[in-house]
């Protein structure tokens, strides 16, 4: 007998549907032929806590730090026991095991943790699923890979969940135990990825607000050219007060220009034209979908992430989603007319956009050699009933569908021109666009371009016919959203001052993954670090103190970064796991010889930022005038250690 193990239930009832033979549902399971599929519910076992290697740390002591463990220990999750129960029954009359995990890291991971915990050695074969479609999910069935080409996936996924565990654990013990001895009441969560990712809105939020706005001043002037009109600005020399882009920061020499402009004549001394080209935008990595939907419809990250997994799972209109690839398969172009056809049939939009398509062109997306574990997000070609799609998975399926037909309209044409004006001695600059083939542009746009300048010749003349000075202030940086912070976690790169670390990081994955990236926020909200105003995302008073008590190489990019890229040296390059967790531990006697009460008293004391809502300031329940009681040691005292809860 062979026992299919899936991910998730909806994967099983795919894969069950895609075997041949009459299926029947027993008690977590489906038995289809000389087949049996079942599942896990997302992760079935966790780390174990720190009291199960020592009763000793039930107890929260700074001089039981750091914790690590001699022998790694996994326990099943409170809500999983059943579960394991069901697929140890089945390891009895199983012959063979499939894993069927999800096409990732963690998909392997979550499978293979349970194999091995349930004590399974027989053999084992994978199955790759991106895509819940009979179809799809046949061909991958008939395509079944050896277990062990994945164990480098599998190692890199076991040293992350043991390496989170060090971090997690020792540091958020650590802070919370000196927080409470400078008054702090309440668990402060440490994490190699949530806390950089909050150090990043810490440090905008402070630069907003020691942001001092600084006038200039700009001078416009209005001109008539042989075939109709234009606005010009005024380029000030060097010998003017100037900032370090050239702005002007004294009024005096704008008013002194334009008492003299009124009526005043010249020439188009310089014209520039640039024919330009520009390729569709490729189609979604998730990361690019939640940046993209989170400025055209307000969409959190997460709400973004769920609509996707109701997308995949639940209706089947779309592939895996949680993919950090823009490319997809060369076998896919000879489907994709096929495959689109059916998925724009439910939406007027998208059939409208359809018939626009040239199912002639080929684009650069559909490229092999960059197409890993997982390709771009397309439509699988099953028609949406758009009535059973809430508002916001419409949009997101939209935007889907709309960035793989880009790949079959036209490029984009358009010619740049820059003309420079000489007048009274003073240059004058205007810039237009003017659009030759617009391509694939109105799928993603209904507004109007800019007018584009009028016909334009070098040495015509030019007349001013009105003029103006205009008052303006610098502004401070904007604060983050979910889109741009998104986008920050997936260029870190230009938040790091190392120049070499610079380099390093420019072509590595950046802070999270495409799976992880919304739950990080999401959990730096509901924990109180993070608050949403409107569409900014703002740190907490809290979450400005945590990131002042810690030390600075903790709330930083580079460390999680590198700890990526490591990762991904064990899962490709088949890299041993030990020196990377030896490393860490090096790390965590570094970082928590650093754990200091009074930094952390005069961090809560300098901290700025909101307030959280009550509702997510559990943390805040308790006495707080003149902090916990205290025994000797550091550690709270008996009455307070219901609330030691590990950090998730």
């Amino acid at each position: 007998m062979r026992l299919i193990i899936a991910e998730k239930p909806s994967l099983a009832r795919a894969i069950a549907d895609a075997l041949p033979g009459n299926s029947k549902r027993e008690d977590g399971a489906i038995t289809v032929g000389d087949s049996l599929v079942t599942w896990c519910l997302g992760h079935l076992l966790e780390q174990a806590s720190p009291d199960a290697y020592d009763p000793a740390y039930k107890q929260w002591r700074l001089d039981h730090l750091p914790i690590i463990p001699q022998q790694w220990r996994l326990t099943p999750r409170p809500k999983a026991r059943g579960q394991l129960a069901v697929i140890r029954r089945l390891l009895k009359r199983a012959t063979n095991v499939v894993h069927a995990g999800d096409p990732d890291r963690e998909g392997q991971l979550l499978v293979q943790e349970v194999i091995h915990y349930l004590g399974w050695k027989g053999p084992v074969s994978r199955l790759l699923v991106s895509d819940l479609n009979r179809p799809a999910v046949v061909k991958a069935l008939a395509h079944l890979d050896d277990n062990a080409r994945y164990q480098p996936l599998y190692r890199a996924a076991e040293a992350r969940s043991r390496a989170d565990w060090l971090y997690g654990i020792n540091l958020s013990r650590a802070w919370t135990l000196v927080g409470r001895q400078a008054g702090h009441d309440g668990v402060l969560s440490v994490g190699r990825v949530q806390t950089p990712v909050l150090g990043l809105v810490v440090r905008r939020d402070a630069e907003i607000a020691a942001f001092q706005p600084r006038p200039f001043h700009v001078l416009w002037a209005d001109l008539a050219v042989e075939h109709g009109q234009l606005r010009a600005w005024w380029q000030p020399g060097e010998h003017h007060p100037l900032d370090d882009l050239g702005r002007l920061l004294e009024r005096a020499p704008a008013e002194v220009l334009a008492s003299r402009l009124p009526g005043a004549e010249g020439r188009l001394a310089r014209l520039e034209t640039q024919q330009k080209r520009q390729a569709a935008p490729l189609p979604y990595s998730l990361s690019a979908l939640q940046v993209d939907a989170a400025r055209r419809y307000k969409l959190s990250a997460k709400m973004v992430l769920d609509a996707c997994q109701s997308l995949y799972e639940r209706h089947k209109l779309i592939t895996y989603p949680r993919s950090d690839c823009r490319h997809l398969p060369e076998a896919h172009f000879a489907l994709a007319q096929r495959t689109l056809q059916g998925a724009c049939g439910g939406d007027g939009t998208l059939r409208q956009w359809f018939t626009g398509a040239d199912f002639t062109r080929r684009s650069k997306a559909w490229n092999d050699r960059k197409v890993g574990a997982h390709h771009a997000l397309a439509p699988t070609g099953t028609q949406a009933d758009m009535s059973r799609l809430s508002n916001t998975e419409a949009n997101v399926f939209r935007l889907i569908v709309r960035n793989v037909l880009a790949q079959f309209y036209p490029t984009l044409e358009f010619r740049e021109i820059k003309a420079e004006f000489e007048i009274l001695g003073e240059m004058f600059r205007a810039q237009g666009r003017e659009i030759l083939e617009p391509g694939w542009k109105p799928l993603f746009t209904t507004r109007d371009e800019a007018p584009p300048l009028p016909p334009l010749r070098e040495g015509e003349p030019a007349r001013v016919i009105d003029h103006g000075v205009e008052d303006r202030e610098t502004r401070p940086p904007e604060p983050f959203t979910d889109a741009s912070l998104i986008k920050a976690m997936m260029n870190i790169a230009r938040y790091v001052e190392d120049a070499e670390v610079k380099r390093t990081l420019r072509d590595t994955d950046g802070l999270g993954t495409e799976a992880t990236r919304a739950g990080i926020i999401e959990t730096l909200l509901t924990r109180g670090y993070l608050i949403r105003q409107q569409n900014a995302l703002r740190a907490t008073r809290t979450g400005h103190a945590l990131i002042q008590a810690l030390p600075e190489a903790a709330s930083r990019p580079e460390r999680t970064a590198l700890w990526e890229q490591r990762l991904t040296a064990i899962a490709e390059q088949d890299a041993v796991p030990a020196p990377f967790l030896d490393g860490l531990v090096t790390d965590l006697r570094e970082l928590l010889a650093a754990a200091d009460a009074m930094r952390m008293r005069e961090a809560f004391g300098n901290a700025q930022g909101v307030e959280a809502p009550a509702r997510t300031k559990r943390q805040a329940k308790g006495r707080r005038s003149s902090g916990p009681r205290r025994s000797s040691n550091g550690k709270p005292a008996a009455r307070r250690r219901r609330s030691n809860k590990e950090p998730s």
